[in-house]
């Protein structure tokens, strides 16, 4: 049975990567690349904040091509949806049939993914989806997945916990209340090694900075 050609929509962060070594494995699925939003005025992913030169290298280590949906800042969710309808179309006349997510369970975010793509005519994938987040935490880091906590929510994660290396460590250490995977935006991550990773992405940690409410570090490569 021939596999289905998808993307996977690709923050940088941990449930990315985990979910991109679960659809790796399915027999159902064939990853052509990796589907990012791009802040135009800054180089950095959207979501997260991470130079757009690290993005780079974890498609290189991953060995996929990247789709970038170039944004501007500030961006209207009008302009957000015409500029990814745009890359969508393209791809899917590539013979790209579909999107895998990795989303955990937030069901509002899930079904916008759903309208918005259904109406493109692509699929949507959630390998992730309903699973339990401590187990699956456990999971990733017993698998050998890295990952470096690039921007946590002081208001429900200590914000010296910045940097932090996404480990067992990291578990058994996490404070009460918060997800172990951060689902609930209690922390973002930027992954560096793992399953899948043809080799490891050296960092270096830059300037730590709040901005709108949250605490970011400043990622680069090594000079």
């Amino acid at each position: 049975m021939a596999r289905e050609p998808i993307l996977l929509s690709w923050s940088t962060g941990k449930d990315s990567a985990w979910a991109l070594h679960l659809l790796r494995e399915d027999p159902r699925f064939e990853v052509r690349g990796l589907l990012t939003t791009v802040n135009q005025e800054f180089g950095r992913v959207a979501m997260h904040g991470v130079r757009q030169c690290l993005l780079q290298a974890q498609a290189e280590a991953l060995g996929l091509p990247l789709e970038t949906v170039s944004l501007p800042h500030p961006c209207s969710n009008a302009i957000y949806e015409a500029r990814m309808r745009e890359v969508l179309l393209r791809v899917r006349e590539q013979g790209i049939h579909g999107v895998a997510f990795g989303d955990l369970f937030l069901e509002d975010v899930r079904r916008y993914r759903e309208r918005q793509l259904e109406a493109l005519g692509l699929q949507t994938h959630f390998p992730l989806w309903g699973m339990d987040t401590a187990a699956l935490a456990q999971e990733m880091v017993e698998a050998g997945l890295r990952a470096i906590l690039s921007c946590v929510d002081p208001r429900v994660f200590p914000a010296q916990g910045i940097g932090r290396t996404f480990d067992p460590s990291f578990l058994v250490t996490l404070p009460e209340g918060v997800d172990p995977c951060g689902e609930n935006g209690e922390f973002h991550t930027f992954a560096f090694a793992g399953p899948g990773f043809g080799s490891e992405i050296p960092i270096q940690p830059g300037e730590v900075v709040e901005r709108e409410g949250f605490v970011f570090l400043d990622l680069d490569l090594p000079v």
